[in-house]
């Protein structure tokens, strides 16, 4: 076993679609299994090939779900195109699918099926709000389920005091994360102590979410939606040239904190000298101290808050992030070539595996069907045969 390839000879058949499946699968891509991804050859394939802005057959969110993949374009509303499943099951470890609950069964392809002619199976299901339940068929992205959740209720604008969902596709993301740590122990356990039989393993998004919000879906409950909180300054304070977040948690921080922006009045203030006091008061330490900090610059305020160990940064765009002398030093991004795309691509590198290199398998991103004659052929089929597939449709190839 390899640490750069842990899944290497494994084979995963992957028919998820949007993000927290895809991205899943990805993760299982980049330590080394073949991950056969498989779309629809008719409306574009995966639906996250078309969110935002589009370069050919590709968006920012299909470049990050498809990286490493190899792209299989089948059509499993005919008879030829469920044969062909069933052939690329036949030897295969892991199957995922992302369906409106009870589609897949439709198909022919739900656990039951599949486990019985392939016993060892770890067979994934991803969906929304979950396989059962009044929900289960109601449709559902990120944003439904940061509502639905409550994550939304609580990221009110400091300006409209309205609820705002987060742009970032937080509950995919992490929901992916804990599918991948699902699969990958279920493969441990199965490779290590020599386990044969299957298993079904299913996440929501919902479950996902409400996993990513355990500690405040715990606090307020607790406190009854009544959060308790914290008498330090903190958030992000407009200065006179950007803005700056400042988090601090230790009462200890207060008097540094009064040094750098130049206030030791407010310290010696009996309003706001104790931890109590600054709680009770909170609201009109804010109205004191944002002029302060907007009389000052990002860069010497940072310069001073870091300095006396006060958790600070600024408050960046992704753009200025990517040029931070920080992330070059660590190497954390790597710049990529895609198909379809005119510019490199940044890509987070994945922890514990070599920097992803532009041009390589495990950093590209696939188009639709791109691989669809190699997989084909490695299953049996004839050039005769393949081309005879992809003239009645049945399975796609890049244009």
């Amino acid at each position: 076993m390899d640490y750069h390839a842990a899944f290497k000879g494994l084979k995963v058949i992957d028919l998820t679609g949007g993000v927290a499946g895809p991205s899943c699968a990805m993760m299982l891509a980049q330590h080394g299994a073949d991950v056969i991804k498989i779309e629809t050859p008719h409306n574009g394939g995966d639906w996250s090939r078309i969110l935002g802005k589009t370069y050919g057959d590709h968006s920012a969110f299909s470049i990050f779900g498809t990286m490493g993949k190899r792209a299989l374009a089948l059509d499993l509303k005919t008879e030829e195109g469920k044969e062909i499943l069933w052939r690329l099951i036949e030897d295969a470890d892991v199957f995922m699918e992302g369906f409106k609950p009870g589609t897949i069964d439709r198909y022919g392809f739900g656990y039951e099926a599949i486990s019985k002619k392939v016993p060892g199976i770890l067979y994934y299901s991803i969906s929304g709000f979950g396989q059962t339940g009044p929900l289960a068929a109601r449709p559902a992205m990120d944003p439904v389920l940061q509502a639905f959740i409550g994550i939304v209720t609580e990221n009110k604008g400091e300006h409209d005091n309205h609820p705002h969902r987060i742009a970032i596709s937080l509950i995919d993301m992490y929901s992916g994360l804990l599918g991948f740590q699902a699969i990958s122990t279920s493969l441990y356990v199965r490779r290590e102590q020599k386990v044969k039989q299957g298993r079904y393993l299913e996440l929501s998004l919902m479950h996902g979410g409400a996993m990513l919000s355990v500690i405040r879906l715990i606090a307020q409950y607790l406190e009854r939606g009544q959060a308790q909180r914290t008498s330090m300054p903190n958030g992000v304070f407009n200065t006179s040239d950007g803005q700056i977040n400042i988090t601090m948690v230790r009462p200890s921080d207060w008097k540094p904190f009064c040094e750098c922006i130049d206030r030791m009045d407010l310290h010696d203030d009996p309003r706001f000298n104790t931890h109590k006091g600054r709680g009770d008061n909170l609201d009109e330490l804010y109205t004191l101290i944002r002029p302060t900090i907007a009389s000052r610059t990002t860069a010497w305020l940072s310069e001073r808050l870091t300095a006396r160990g006060i958790m600070n940064g600024r408050v960046n765009s992704y753009e200025e992030f990517l040029r931070e002398e920080q992330v070059a030093a660590t190497g954390i991004i790597s710049w990529l070539a895609q198909p379809g795309v005119s510019e490199l691509v940044p890509m987070p590198n994945i922890p514990g595996l070599p920097p992803l290199e532009s041009g390589s398998a495990r950093a590209h991103a696939p188009v639709v069907g791109e691989h669809t004659r190699d997989i084909l052929a490695e299953h049996g089929y004839s050039v005769e045969q393949i081309e005879g597939l992809v003239g009645r449709k049945v399975v796609g190839v890049p244009a």
